[in-house]
């Protein structure tokens, strides 16, 4: 799909044969991955973006053409990035096109939602600029010359129509005049609501890396999450991403290396609270949303010694892998260093006191998602990067596993990570096992503590920086 970050609208290619305009109003925020959750969800509902379709990347205003109006209804009952999405009747760089649009577009497709047993409203949004009441009811009356025979209904209208305008991305130069304007037919709201209702600060159980609600959900259909799929987390934590995917109909379980967060044990994340309580565990926080019912179990395994018989079981693996910075890289030690258990209450568990190279934790990672996964499955999981030294060319690849999408959400100055997500398209074979991640993919992450220590030695460089700086 065709796409420039300043691209104008209005050079969009028409739509083919059978396929509707449609304007979609995203959220900004997470600008990143707005593409790959469209593209992914519209293809979950059974469409596909036109491959003429161009974008102008960082807008709130995109303009896609789509198959049909369930398509689009589907695709909004799973985005978190998009807010809403309009049946678009006309657009324009001024009010005079956005006029003459209006006028052109065919009477016919207006008519159903025009009739005079229908009531309807008129909202107007101003993206970069706050409109006055009496500014909006201009407006609104300047549309007199559309054909409505219904009468107006201000609080349950059988429809509702948008007046758009975008005033570009400039807070400190907003124009006099918008630069583009749309009108449309709303037809439905994103899933933006999950984002506070699942946050974090709500949660019962939390760790001190537990998945952003948004983000979660954004992986969750990255990773093309659909009902009665079987999602599986390796290095689980305290189960925020099996929430979102259990939010959307997967059976989910994980593991982790961790005995005391796998059991709920030990000290409190949370402020002002030192230990956790007997119920807070992962269990707990699926009860807590009534996703209970999609929990099948979470246990305590090291992530470079699979325990999973051949063949593929898993629809989708979505994970957030350690790097060394708030949560160690750890796996078993050695044999000797087995041997000794650690006595908690009635149980015992495996000491851990082994490094575990990120270089280890990647190619350990895609050997297993190459082989558990089911054909068209996906891997979704988060890479660390040193921005200096970051090229496409280094995430580590694998000859099962096919590269969808890569987004960046920076850490700092120097440092970001990539939400990878690919998709299994062949078979794993004997040959596969023991393919090796390629030296260039290999060599960023194969110190044990090389992102670490790059990521702590831009924040030394950047507060030396701020102490000479206040010295001047």
């Amino acid at each position: 799909m065709r796409a420039s970050p300043d691209q104008e609208p209005g050079a969009m290619a028409r739509p083919g044969a059978g396929r509707a305009r449609y304007l979609l109003l995203l959220a900004q925020e997470n600008l990143a991955f707005r593409l790959p959750e469209i593209k992914t969800l519209v293809s979950l509902c059974g469409g596909q973006l036109s491959s003429q379709q161009e974008l102008r990347l960082n807008s709130p205003f995109w303009i896609l053409s789509l198959p049909s109006e369930d398509i689009a209804k589907g695709l909004m009952k799973r985005t978190v990035c998009a807010k809403s999405i309009f049946e678009l009747w006309g657009h324009g760089k001024s009010t005079d096109e956005l006029y003459s649009s209006l006028k052109n577009y065919p009477l016919e497709n207006m008519a159903p939602y025009l009739q005079s047993n229908l009531t309807y409203k008129i909202k107007v949004h101003a993206f970069n600029k706050t409109l006055t009441q009496e500014e909006k009811i201009q407006r609104i009356d300047s549309l007199e010359f559309l054909p409505f025979e219904g009468k107006v209904n201000l609080k349950k209208p059988d429809n509702i129509f948008w007046l758009l305008e975008d005033y570009g991305m400039d807070p400190n130069n907003i124009p006099e005049h918008p630069i583009y304007l749309y009108f449309g037919r709303w037809i439905a709201n994103g899933q933006r609501d999950l984002i506070e209702s699942y946050s974090v600060k709500k949660r019962h159980f939390i760790g001190n890396t537990s998945m952003d609600a948004c983000l979660a959900f954004i992986m969750a259909n990255h990773g093309r999450v659909k009902p009665n799929d079987v999602v599986f987390d390796p290095f689980v934590g305290t189960g925020g991403l099996l929430i979102a995917s259990a939010h959307f109909g997967a059976y989910v379980f994980g593991t982790d290396i961790d005995y005391s967060t796998v059991h709920g044990l030990g000290k409190a994340s949370r402020k002002n609270q030192k230990w956790r309580g007997p119920d807070e565990n992962i269990r707990a926080n699926l009860r807590q949303y009534g996703l209970e019912k999609h929990y099948l179990d979470a246990f305590v395994s090291d992530a470079s010694r699979p325990i999973w018989r051949k063949g593929a079981q898993f629809d989708a693996i979505i994970t957030d892998p350690p790097y060394g910075i708030r949560e160690a890289t750890r796996r078993t030690g050695s044999q000797k260093e087995m041997a000794k258990m650690t006595e908690r209450g009635t149980e015992n568990h495996i000491s851990i006191s082994s490094n575990y190279h990120l270089s280890d934790i990647l190619f350990d990672l895609l050997k297993f998602a190459a082989e558990h996964l089911v054909i068209g499955g996906r891997l979704v999981y988060w890479l660390p990067i040193y921005k200096p030294e970051y090229t496409e060319e280094i995430i580590p690849r694998h000859p099962c596993l096919k590269l969808i999408s890569n987004c960046e959400q920076t850490l700092s100055s120097h440092t970001s990570r990539y939400l990878i997500t690919m998709e299994k398209v062949k078979e794993f074979e004997d040959e596969d096992h023991d393919v090796h991640i390629l030296e260039s993919q290999y060599l960023p992450y194969k110190s044990h503590n090389s992102f670490r220590d790059k990521y702590f030695s831009g924040v030394t460089k950047r507060i030396a920086k701020e102490e000479k700086d206040s010295q001047k």
